[in-house]
């Protein structure tokens, strides 16, 4: 009966764990575009639930539409993928995981 409430526990942690919403820390060096946003330089969280990103930068959140990739081979360093100043994807250093903006209307810029 322990062992099968046990079993129960970690079944239910191990789901949280895998629904919870992934975030990862970037750098934009100069001001730029990820979709129809404006992304101004500086350290941001991005949090990627589904297939929106939210970019939060102190109070600011910004939600962007995206697709997440999957790379043959890790990636050995965090790096922007932009065409001018068009934010295009965001390869995640460790990792073989590629965010991909999406093209068109990004989410609404919230101020919190």
């Amino acid at each position: 009966m322990k062992l099968a409430k046990l079993s129960l526990g970690l079944a239910t942690l191990a789901l949280g764990v895998a629904t919870a919403a992934s975030s990862y820390h970037i750098t934009i060096p100069s001001d730029t575009w990820a979709g129809d946003t404006q992304l101004k330089a500086g350290d941001y969280k991005v949090t990627v639930e589904g297939s929106q990103a939210t970019f939060k930068q102190g109070k600011q959140t910004v939600q962007v539409p995206v697709d997440m990739e999957q790379s043959k081979s890790k990636f050995a360093d965090t790096t922007l993928e932009s065409s001018g100043n068009k934010l295009q994807a965001i390869d995640l250093g460790g990792t073989t995981t590629k965010i991909v903006i999406k093209a068109g209307k990004s989410g609404a810029a919230a101020t919190q």
